[in-house]
């Protein structure tokens, strides 16, 4: 018996969302840092344009978003039908899937913490660094990204918070199937509809809010110690 109570098909869920959200914010966070920097500290006809097209998934339904990754990266998508009969990759009904669903729908959350706080960097301690001789590239990772780590930290927890929560996006996109895709909420989605699985869908309600506040937490603990270390 696990310590949750939770059945074998209900850890198994919970293990995949883990599982699914660390992958989610591992993939997307190199692009989220640059797509930051890029919003950050550059100017450039259609800026507008791509900070729009980059926070589009708040503002649409997931479900939009689900079937724009199913007409896009399905085995018959636009892209997907190559991948696979290329390098043999399969998004559509795996956990690989879920991860990118989540990935796209967390990553305006990432790009936005990443971005206030590049935003805040003292672009004088930059300028500073290139009149050292300091390249583009060696200014990045060793003043702004630095600098910038608190907005890092803060935009990956959140992703992962909203990456445990993605339901949407991921059951359009990788349908809900037992022990391969089937993720917390959709596990919770699943024992709603069952007659008499009011007490294991509570069960994984609270979990669900237990990791998103120790989310919030670990979060703030990161960001206060980085403070008082730089202060020190």
């Amino acid at each position: 018996m696990n310590p949750f109570g939770l059945t074998p098909l209900e850890m198994e869920a919970l293990k995949l969302s883990l599982r699914v959200s660390v992958w989610a914010v591992a993939a997307s966070l190199p692009f989220g840092i640059l797509a930051a920097w890029v919003l950050a500290r550059l100017k450039f006809p259609g800026k507008s344009v791509l900070d729009g097209l980059i926070h589009l998934p708040l503002v649409l339904p997931p479900v939009v978003v689900g079937y724009l990754l199913l007409v896009l990266l399905g085995n018959r998508g636009l892209l997907g039908a190559w991948l696979h009969e290329t390098f043999g990759i399969t998004f559509i009904f795996t956990w690989k899937g879920a991860a990118l669903a989540s990935a796209v729908m967390a990553f305006p959350l990432l790009v936005r913490a990443v971005r206030l706080s590049m935003e805040n960097v003292d672009r004088g301690l930059e300028a500073a660094a290139r009149t050292l001789g300091a390249g583009p590239l060696r200014v990045f990772f060793t003043v702004t990204l630095p600098l910038a780590v608190p907005g890092v930290t803060a935009g990956a927890i959140l992703a992962f918070a909203r990456s445990l929560g993605e339901f949407g996006a991921t059951i359009t996109f990788v349908s809900n199937i037992p022990g391969q895709t089937q993720t917390l909420p959709l596990a919770l989605y699943t024992l709603t509809q069952v007659p008499g699985g009011e007490r294991a869908a509570m069960r994984l309600s609270l979990i669900a809010v237990a990791l998103g506040m120790a989310a919030l937490v670990v979060s703030e603990i990161l960001a206060r110690l980085y403070a008082a270390r730089m202060k020190g």
